[in-house]
């Protein structure tokens, strides 16, 4: 079959065109995908959070007050002319042996064992973190962890404040008065000798 010259010249052009034409939707298409974050194979900027946003890493340092506390960090220090007269709070990485200020976030897994009323650079209360541990003496107030019962009291300690001995739950503990029992249990009978004379609640399995 015999295709004329003007045929054949037609043809190309048609072709050249449609070749353009694709290449220019393909890069309008990457562009789009670029602007809108939705290019296939390609890595965002910065790490993204469930809820869209760039995460950062926390670094200890000095923040204004209201500025939210990063999990797993505490409130150490506090500067009084800091933040143009608002006070000023020293924030780093909670660890096993650490005074922090009263405003501080207690980390999961942490208690309070001991206390201070005048400490934090600005005699205000401190509170010492350790991580809980079974036979521990904790401080009034202090966070009680998950599956730990609180079985003893002294009413001076603690700055006198009151101490709270806490122990992981067993089976046949009496647990003092206002405690929870843990998942997995359930308080029975009661005996009013226990939690050194405040009463106490006998530990069974539920």
């Amino acid at each position: 079959m015999k295709i004329k010259f003007g045929q054949l010249l037609k043809r190309l052009l048609v072709a050249a065109v449609r070749r353009r034409l694709a290449a220019a939707v393909g890069v309008v298409a990457l562009l789009a995908a670029v602007l809108t974050g939705t290019a296939v194979g390609t890595a965002s900027a910065a790490p993204q959070t469930a809820q869209g946003a760039a995460t950062t890493q926390a670094a200890p340092g000095w923040v204004c007050p209201g500025t939210p506390i990063p999990d797993g960090y505490v409130v150490t220090l506090r500067a009084a002319n800091g933040c143009n007269g608002a006070g000023a709070w020293y924030i780093q990485p909670v660890h096993n042996g650490i005074w922090v200020c009263a405003t501080s976030p207690i980390p999961t897994g942490y208690v309070i064992t001991l206390h201070t009323a005048n400490g934090c650079n600005s005699n205000i209360d401190t509170w010492f973190l350790e991580t809980a541990r079974d036979g521990q003496w904790v401080c009034a107030g202090s966070p009680i962890p998950s599956g730990y019962v609180l079985t003893g009291h002294i009413s001076n300690a603690c700055g006198n404040i009151g101490s709270w001995f806490q122990q992981q739950a067993r089976v046949g503990q009496y647990i003092c008065p206002g405690v929870a029992a843990p998942a997995g249990f359930r308080t029975d009978a009661y005996n009013a000798s226990m939690c050194s004379g405040l009463g106490g609640w006998l530990l069974v399995r539920a």
